[in-house]
């Protein structure tokens, strides 16, 4: 006789970073998702309407991963991925709120972009979705990261292993939330 399965309910995919509420921050703009728990080390963002949400725990040791990986590299653990209906407006937002696009983007239908701390995630149209997919050229990508280089964003390679020898940058300005 087996013993009847429990209820479970996922709450949330939580991602590591070195700084929770930093990151938290990061995906509430992205996403225009409410913070619902705020803890010392430990933020929870919920989409609005219900349903299963993001939570970010600080850890210290953070790596984050590589990707795509080689041998010996961080791996990655999980992705997300988020439906967009236009692709292109949906990675210029991601890119103004701190995200970097990939290098190397496996498919036409689908971007990948980090997170402030490393953490890959992709942006696709659903393919029920009438017309072409929009194309994101090689060239565009380059235009944004050399856009985000100019306005003397940290990197991730920075905000994980700082050069010691570097001044000093001086403290980031909170920007105004945009997002409605």
């Amino acid at each position: 006789m087996s013993t009847p399965r429990p209820s479970l309910t996922l709450s949330s995919t939580v991602l590591d970073a070195p700084d929770a509420a930093e990151l938290a921050d990061f995906y509430r703009r992205l996403l225009g998702w409410e913070t619902v728990q705020d803890e010392p080390g430990w933020v929870k963002l919920l989409p609005p309407g219900g349903g299963s949400g993001l939570g970010f725990q600080t850890e210290k040791a953070y790596v984050p991963p590589a990707w795509p990986a080689s041998p010996g590299d961080q791996l990655m653990m999980l992705h997300l991925d988020f439906e967009v209906t236009d692709l292109e407006t949906a990675v210029a937002h991601a890119v103004a709120e701190g995200a970097t696009p990939a290098e190397f983007q496996p498919q036409h239908d689908v971007r990948v972009l980090f997170d402030p701390v490393g953490h890959p995630f992709c942006l696709f149209v659903n393919e029920e979705a009438p017309g072409e997919p929009p194309a994101i050229s090689p060239e565009w990508v380059a235009e944004q990261t050399r856009e985000i280089a100019e306005q003397d964003r940290l990197t991730v390679q920075d905000a994980v292993a700082p050069d010691p020898s570097a001044p000093a940058a001086p403290p980031r300005q909170a920007e105004p939330d945009t997002l409605t």
